[in-house]
């Protein structure tokens, strides 16, 4: 079980499982009907899953893999995930979070839609930000902390912070650093025991360089003490994530295996990209592989070398493929009686 945080390179993760749970014919939870995530923003409930429901008294179906969208709410998420599921999430920079979101959901969320930049935003920011503007409002502040079925609003009081951080540790097995993503993804191959393929993967949903904002150091203190508690999150499982690693990998073995992973994907978009840099949507010719667009952002892609054989270009589309197509994809697969998936902006 995955728990997709928001603008922390989970859409990076959710390709790699999405191809693991295709390659391997498991069951994937899945959106019911017509939507894209699990329920996001409310906490989530078992019944947000296709397929869930089973006739009669019986249990609800379990499945292999869990990892869109959705606000943690353990109970639900034992309902459909066996008892020995492996749980783990990313965390990111709560500074560079939260700039991600801004430019992301500039026209989405009530406290960023009338200020200029985030810099203007976090100098006055109880300006713009009213918690009685709705769940919207729970990506302007500790969107990470919300995320994990928290409150985003609740005081950092030290008590309160260390019995939450304390919640997490119990729950999730592993959790992975997004400025880090190399040495995470390290970890977490050798944790689940796969192959190295399995955790390689180009890069998606990023943004153009254009579309980042630097942010003033003033800010950037601002931001921190602004998402307190996702900083107190990010700060406690950054020194974990490292604990684990050393623990488990000496300093030359973590530079080997993260240098295999890196020579792989260099090898992978020699043989799968027409050119190795991403491209902006304009210039995506297939349209199955152009991402979605969100407020400020120029969400990048790839196109595909035009000289591929059949079980090449199988698995490059894999890689290549954004999230809310990959989703629509399984979908169809796992469910062809049900009618597919519809993505308004292709």
């Amino acid at each position: 079980m995955f728990l997709k945080t928001h603008k922390t390179a989970g859409s990076t993760v959710l390709n790699i499982l999405y191809r693991f749970v295709e390659s391997h014919n498991l069951s994937a939870a899945l959106p019911a009907g017509p939507r894209v995530h699990l329920g996001y923003p409310w906490l989530f409930l078992a019944r947000y899953v296709e397929g869930v429901s089973r006739t009669g008294a019986g249990p609800l179906r379990r499945f292999n893999v869990m990892c869109n969208h959705l606000r943690f709410n353990l109970p639900e998420v034992q309902k459909v995930m066996p008892n020995d599921t492996f749980y783990f999430s990313i965390l990111r920079n709560p500074v560079s979070q939260l700039e991600s979101s801004f430019i992301y959901y500039k026209d989405f969320v009530p406290a960023f839609r009338h200020v200029e930049s985030l810099d203007a935003f976090l100098a006055a920011p109880r300006t713009h930000y009213k918690a009685s503007a709705g769940l919207r409002n729970a990506y302007a502040r500790n969107s990470m902390w919300f995320d994990f079925g928290f409150d985003h609003d609740a005081p950092a009081e030290e008590s309160y912070v260390r019995a939450r951080l304390a919640e997490v540790e119990r729950r999730f097995h592993l959790l992975l650093i997004a400025e880090h993503f190399d040495e995470s993804m390290v970890l977490l191959r050798r944790r689940l025991r796969w192959r190295l393929d399995d955790v390689v993967a180009f890069r998606l949903n990023a943004r153009s360089a254009g579309s980042v904002t630097r942010l003033a150091p003033k800010s950037r203190e601002r931001a921190k003490r602004w998402c307190a508690l996702d900083w107190r999150l990010y700060e406690h499982f950054n020194r974990s994530f490292w604990a684990q690693l050393h623990a488990e990998l000496g300093p030359r073995q973590l530079r080997s295996e993260v240098e295999l992973l890196r020579a792989r994907r260099r090898e992978l978009t020699v043989l799968c990209l027409q050119d190795s840099a991403p491209k902006n949507k304009t210039q995506i010719t297939d349209r199955q592989l152009r991402p979605y667009q969100s407020g400020r952002a120029n969400i990048l892609g790839y196109n595909l070398r035009q000289d591929l054989d059949a079980a090449m270009l199988r698995t490059c589309q894999r890689m290549a493929m954004p999230e809310i197509q990959y989703m629509a994809h399984l979908y169809s697969l796992q469910f062809p009686e049900k009618p597919p998936k519809k993505i308004p902006f292709l």
